[in-house]
């Protein structure tokens, strides 16, 4: 399925003469005779996630596909013996397991607490049954396929409907488990049901996943459902790059076992080649290190290093175009896969065909037409603005519209919380989504944006959020030296209008590209706004004068407020309100226009956490009392460096002498922004108009401005 015949020969043919693919094999060589010289342990079911019959199964998975691969390559039969040898171990314990004894999932496994693990089991194992078919008897083979692999695949398809029959990426591994072994065994059957789903299935209508999200209603399921519904044309996954990572094993093991025996699915280029086009738009949800961005349920630290982006890159340079920029990250990530596609990736970085892979601002489409939202994301002198604008994201997702996260080269600068969860982490629910994952971090008040008298987007409900998305306005990254992005949000609070628009901004008179955040907010009626910035490091100054409380107390009671800290309290500047932050030896100032009604709350994440399951991280919270419609601006810089070798701080100050709102109509929002080195700058921003042909003509202080486009922006005397 993913070895061919051909891909073998050429593999050693080519053996000695590819550093990369030669270094990937001894590795691999040395983890499997490792594994050999243990003995094959195949416990009885009884721990979650991170506990020991868990993990040993999960190597167990691992270890046998890498065995058949051994097998393959280097023909020593050591390898196809021990895979042989564990299968029928399994074939002798399977036939006597009842569900997991763990209760807590949604659809149990018997290998595992859920189907999923189980389901990942397979994908892996099936591989190692293919590579050492042809060793085994068919007598072997009878055995197996009648006691472990039909029973296996039958339990998490048709025994487990909640969990198989849906759009989500649990049910992509279902559907790829049971198509692989199906290619495997060549039956239709099976193939049938992992690319259509099952025939005749009806589910419970209120039936809910581990994560609250409602199962999939429509009778669309199967593998080419997965591929069809959460894939935008752009290949943005709606439930999020940390999830996209996790599925994407799946989608791309299964098609390309598709497309070396069923040629004529065509699957590389099913839906305008939508997997291939994913992996690109994976590669740019990850910051300068890396990392992905923790949109929705996101792990933070969760990398392009992981295997199964190992996988998405050699599969995506192999079967797709080429893309010499897939070499570089190949070569970082320092080994390739022991296939077709990785002795390919292995010689053309040999040949020394590698170029590097280009970054820039992108904006990305949510929804199977591309029509519900998305993530812009605008760089610029390696400062990264990330801004989330999409759909709900299925059960992953978070109550979070419009809202943003930053960074640099040295990592966050404000923060998006991810998930609150130890993955694998035993000792920490089981490895499973803690209760402060709902409690906190899906709630708004988690991230950077507005929350409207103090309750959660949606009221923090899926089946109200799942209906709506928000809507682009504009994306223009034409300008190297202004790019910017603007949408809108209609649904989070019925009655109230949101309009958040970002620019990136770079300017000779700052050291840092100039991030500048207009968020204007229309309502039926008053109420109180909160918008929130999260930061790591240490508060150095501000320009408002502020209390401390001798006792903590929370900031509210329910949708996430329970959980914040309330540190100081002030009252805002007439003007601006400035605070400035330390972090990685690195500057950072945040300038927002304000009032002096506006309240300033300094909090810190951990309230009403006896287990300490959330990070004690801060924030700083901007709150306007008794408003109807009002604008939020505010301005994002990074500047200046502290050594603690030599005690120094260089450029330690903001360099922005005033920002103001000069005006603030239905139709145009226009604001200045002073340099203390000099120089004013004029933006103007049309908030019912974004044609790219529309001429304006406006007059401000008495002064005429005429432009084309939504925005203008111009050095002002």
């Amino acid at each position: 399925m993913i070895l061919t015949k051909t891909g073998v020969e050429k593999i050693r043919a080519e053996l000695g003469n590819i550093p990369l693919f030669d270094s990937s094999l001894k590795t691999l060589k040395e983890e499997v005779d490792a594994e050999i010289a243990l003995g094959i342990d195949t416990p009885i079911p009884k721990d979650y996630s991170g506990g020991y019959t868990h993990v040993r199964h999960k190597k167990n998975w691992i270890v046998l596909q890498k065995a058949g691969v051994l097998y393959q390559i280097l023909d020593d039969e050591k390898y196809a013996k021990y895979v042989k040898d564990m299968l029928m171990q399994y074939e002798e314990l399977y036939k006597t397991l009842p569900l997991h004894p763990k209760t807590k999932s949604y659809a149990r496994g018997k290998l595992f607490w859920q189907c999923l693990n189980d389901a990942n089991w397979l994908v892996y194992v099936s591989q190692a049954y293919d590579c050492i078919y042809d060793y085994l008897t068919k007598k072997e083979r009878k055995k197996l396929e009648k006691n472990l692999f039909r029973p296996f695949a039958d339990h998490i398809s048709v025994e487990s409907p909640q969990f198989y029959q849906r759009v989500h990426n649990h049910s992509t591994w279902g559907n790829a488990a049971v198509g692989m072994i199906g290619l495997v065994m060549d039956d239709q059957a099976l193939i049938d049901r992992a690319m259509y789903g099952i025939k005749g299935v009806n589910l419970d209508k209120t039936a809910k996943d581990d994560d609250g999200g409602f199962l999939n209603k429509d009778g669309r399921a199967g593998f080419l459902a997965n591929i069809e519904a959460p894939f935008s044309p752009d290949g943005y996954y709606n439930e999020g790059p940390y999830y996209q990572r996790y599925a994407m094993y799946p989608f791309l093991v299964f098609a390309t076992a598709l497309n070396n025996v069923r040629p004529e699915t065509k699957i590389f280029e099913y839906k305008d080649g939508v997997l291939l086009k994913s992996i690109n738009a994976l590669l740019n949800l990850t910051d300068a290190n890396g990392n992905f961005y923790p949109l929705n349920d996101g792990q933070k630290g969760m990398s392009l290093y992981n295997n199964a982006l190992v996988t998405a890159v050699n599969i995506s340079y192999h079967y797709g175009s080429q893309d010499k920029g897939l070499l570089s990250i190949a070569k970082e990530q320092g080994r390739v896969l022991l296939d077709d596609s990785g002795v390919a990736v292995a010689i053309d970085l040999r040949d020394g065909k590698e170029q590097p892979f280009d970054k820039k601002s992108i904006n990305l489409s949510d929804g199977a037409n591309g029509q519900q939202g998305g993530v812009g994301i605008l760089r610029n002198d390696e400062l990264e603005l990330v801004f989330k604008y999409t759909s709900q994201g299925s059960s992953h997702g978070h109550y979070d519209k419009l809202s943003f996260s930053l960074y640099d080269e040295l990592g966050e600068v404000l923060q998006d919380y991810g998930l609150a969860r130890f993955v694998n982490i035993e000792q920490k629910g089981g490895g499973n989504y803690l209760k402060e994952n709902k409690t906190w971090a899906k709630q708004t008040v988690a991230h950077n944006t507005l929350v409207q008298n103090e309750t959660s987007h949606f009221l923090g409900k899926y089946e109200i959020g799942s209906q709506h998305h928000s809507e682009l306005y504009f994306f223009d990254n034409q300008n190297d030296s202004l790019q910017i992005i603007s949408a809108k949000e209609k649904n989070a609070y019925p009655g109230t209008e949101m309009h958040r628009t970002m620019a990136l901004i770079k300017d000779a008179d700052f050291e840092k590209p100039l991030v500048l955040d207009i968020l204007k907010i229309i309502s039926e009626k008053e109420n109180q706004y909160d918008l929130p910035f999260y930061y790591f490091g240490q508060l150095i100054t501000t320009n408002f004068e502020f209390t401390t409380p001798k006792t903590l107390k929370t900031l509210g009671e329910k949708n996430g407020y329970q959980h914040l800290w309330l540190e100081a309290e002030g009252k805002a500047n007439e003007g601006n309100t400035q605070f400035s932050w330390l972090n990685n030896r690195r500057f950072y100032t945040i300038t927002a226009a304000t009032n002096p009604s506006d309240e300033i709350h300094l909090v810190r994440i951990g309230a009403n956490d006896p287990e300490f399951n959330l990070r004690r991280d801060a924030g700083f919270m901007l709150r306007r009392k008794n408003a109807q419609n009002t604008t939020f601006v505010a301005t994002m810089e990074a500047h200046g460096s502290y050594s603690p070798v030599s005690e120094s701080a260089v450029n330690a100050s903001s360099n922005i002498a005033s920002l103001k709102v000069v005006l603030d109509a239905e139709d145009y929002t226009a604001i200045t922004i002073s340099g203390k080195s000099g120089g004013n700058r004029l933006f103007i921003i049309a908030n019912t108009n974004a044609s790219k042909e529309a001429r304006h003509q406006l007059k401000i202080n008495g002064k005429e401005y005429t432009w084309v486009g939504p925005y203008h922006y111009n050095q002002i005397k």
